[in-house]
């Protein structure tokens, strides 16, 4: 009965698209057919990523561009839910949900992100090196999206990644976080979250959350990939006296141009993030709270 109210609701998720709802309420992703998929990607030809499972670039009949992920990890059941859940996600720090597909493949189609991967910025030689303002709108972006997913979402998504191969970044280089529920690999027997965020919540996944995004932090300060762990990064940062040596570690590309209050106060958030995994000092609204109050950024 529940596979069938699912596929039921897949259904209104197509109707939705071809009637849109009026201001104010929830539209629905657009059902794509596997031949719509294979001709936008040019024959599955546009591989932008292949890290975490194929993503192509599609270009489709009407003009649009989007991005397209191809799902292998989960039944069709998982996936229906994983839809639903997508679909009703709004916030201008994520990646939007714009369809899927189902059939013979199954993939889920997102807003196009011209700018690439936060990685890619701060890796690639040939690209313009990142102020600091941007560096800091990135992290109050993704704040503001970790505090939308986990308590303003009903239920919460608590299956995040958070990292600069998981974020994006658009014409105006603001934050996309593109990796919500997807590669957590929840098991195919997928459960719904509680709609609150529970103590059990807070000591698992939202602190490792929090210890992604103080590494986040560190990588954006210091330039250096966290993608082994950040090991040495969080042993320095947890130092007694690591305040005497962030002149070693700054991202050259920085120079001199930063505020050095903004950063003793991030540095400050990366010691409290990475402090602890399984026992987290500090949760995602007193994070976001402290960058907008404490540094000073605003909502981009």
């Amino acid at each position: 009965m529940d596979h069938l109210l699912l596929k039921i609701r897949l259904l209104l998720l197509s109707w939705f698209h071809l009637h849109p709802s009026p201001p104010g309420t929830i539209c629905f992703a657009r059902h794509f057919s596997y031949r719509d998929i294979k001709k936008a990607t040019d024959g599955f030809r546009r591989i932008i990523d292949n890290s975490h499972g194929a993503t192509y670039k599609a270009k489709f009949q009407d003009g649009s561009v989007a991005m397209v992920k191809e799902i292998r990890d989960f039944d069709e059941e998982a996936f229906y839910k994983e839809v639903l859940l997508l679909g009703c996600l709004h916030h201008r720090h994520i990646v939007s949900l714009c369809g899927f597909s189902t059939g013979r493949k199954r993939f889920l189609v997102f807003e196009n992100i011209e700018n690439g991967t936060l990685k890619d910025h701060l890796n690639d030689p040939l690209k313009t090196p990142l102020n600091w303002r941007t560096r800091l709108h990135i992290v109050i972006g993704v704040a503001a999206a970790l505090e939308y997913l986990y308590f303003f979402c009903n239920p919460p998504m608590y299956h995040v990644s958070v990292s600069s191969s998981t974020i994006l970044l658009d014409e105006n280089y603001n934050a996309k976080l593109c990796n919500i529920g997807i590669l957590g690999s929840r098991p195919n027997n997928v459960t719904l979250p509680q709609s609150s965020c529970t103590k059990e919540c807070d000591d698992q996944e939202c602190g490792n959350v929090i210890f992604q995004l103080g590494l986040l932090i560190l990588e954006l300060i210091t330039g250096q990939s966290s993608e082994d762990g950040g090991a040495e990064l969080i042993q320095w940062v947890q130092e007694y006296r690591f305040s005497k040596t962030v002149h070693k570690v700054l991202d050259p590309d920085l120079g001199d141009n930063y505020d050095s209050r903004e950063l003793k106060g991030l540095l400050a958030v990366a010691r409290l993030c990475t402090k602890s995994v399984d026992k987290p000092t500090a949760f995602t609204p007193q994070v976001f709270r402290y960058l907008q109050k404490k540094i000073g950024i605003a909502v981009a």
